[in-house]
């Protein structure tokens, strides 16, 4: 009996020890879960697109480039690339392609030139690098990310970002590389459009193209880029919301990561990106619901008008827009394409 009392304690006691949770087994904070999930959105701007204006050709030539460079992003990702690499690789493709208002295919200022910005953020430092008003750069998404990591500033503009590309190799271009007499003769349009009585530039539906693109690699880290031409006929040096960090571009570990496109005035006075990304931090709204709200809410009722693409640690996505079409791509944490243009 004695015998059995104490195997008793003894198994009591080894079970007590077992249950015990040990000092160095601490659960994880939610701030370092992550399963190793990527996935990655790309848009290709917002805007009046229309089907009836779209030839099947044209529809066919935007889906396909679309499908490239998402499935691109994707590969790096699943090859244990980081979502900044990502983020440079995708946007470089679309700004090589004429179909999109970005770098080759850059719509024309009131004076007739190519004036590029782009911006790129690291969600896991909050570095950010920017550049606005460059003529000569190849891939304006590349010097973003040169400024953000070989400078100690975070925007640098015209002449200036020009020599910074020149002293870090970046590729340079003859101006007449952005060339494209769509765009050119688009441009002419607009012009003859306008009165005595109207500003230049203030014919804001011809503004779409804009590409961006957000990710989510496997060490849990997200990262956001964006660039641009800005919108047709813009003239007095105008910039847009595309290279202001907070408004066309934002990524923070802690909450989201967010490209936008649409008429930049509004987007800048929202400070959209960011403000998506506050919802999603200090109020726990899913990114859909900040989404939502931000560009219906608040964009919609100033009076502006576009889209943002966004995506959180865990991989859930948003394509969010107020417009009749946005060029738009994923494939999301599950390895699911998806791929849309309109409505």
């Amino acid at each position: 009996m004695m015998r059995q009392t104490v195997l008793h304690v003894c198994l009591f006691g080894l079970i007590l020890f077992a249950c015990k949770p040990q000092h160095e087994e601490k659960s994880p904070s939610t701030e370092n879960i992550h399963q190793g999930e990527i996935a990655l959105v790309i848009h290709g701007g917002a805007g009046t697109i229309l089907k009836e204006n779209m030839t099947p050709q044209l529809e066919a030539e935007y889906q396909a480039k679309l499908q490239e460079a998402v499935k691109l992003g994707y590969t790096l990702l699943q090859e244990g690339k980081s979502s900044l690499d990502a983020v440079e690789a995708v946007l470089r493709i679309l700004e090589d392609s004429p179909l999109f208002n970005a770098g080759k295919g850059a719509v024309f200022t009131n004076d007739e030139r190519n004036e590029l910005d782009a911006s790129i953020m690291d969600g896991a430092t909050l570095n950010a690098g920017a550049i606005a008003g460059v003529t000569r750069v190849k891939n304006p998404i590349s010097l973003a990310r040169k400024v953000m990591e070989r400078s100690e500033h975070v925007f640098l503009i015209g002449s200036g970002a020009e020599l910074f590309a020149e002293q870090q190799k970046i590729e340079l271009v003859d101006p007449s590389y952005f060339f494209d007499q769509k765009r050119y003769d688009h441009l002419q349009k607009i012009k003859k459009q306008e009165t005595n009585k109207q500003l230049a530039g203030t014919n804001h539906d011809h503004k779409f193209g804009t590409v961006g693109c957000v990710a989510l690699d496997k060490n849990g880290n997200l990262a956001a880029g964006t660039s641009t031409g800005g919108m047709t006929n813009k003239q007095f040096g105008r910039v847009g919301d595309v290279p202001v960090i907070g408004a066309g571009t934002y990524a923070n570990n802690r909450s989201c990561a967010v490209s936008a496109t649409g008429w930049g005035e509004y987007f800048i006075r929202s400070v959209v990106a960011h403000d998506i990304s506050a919802l999603v931090e200090y109020k726990g709204w899913s990114v859909k619901e900040a989404a939502k709200e931000v560009i219906w809410n608040k964009v919609a009722k100033l009076g502006g008008d576009g889209g943002v693409i966004v995506i959180d640690r865990k991989g859930n996505i948003a394509m969010e827009f107020n417009t009749a079409g946005m060029y738009r791509a994923s494939i999301d944490s599950k390895g699911t394409l998806s791929v849309g243009i309109y409505k």
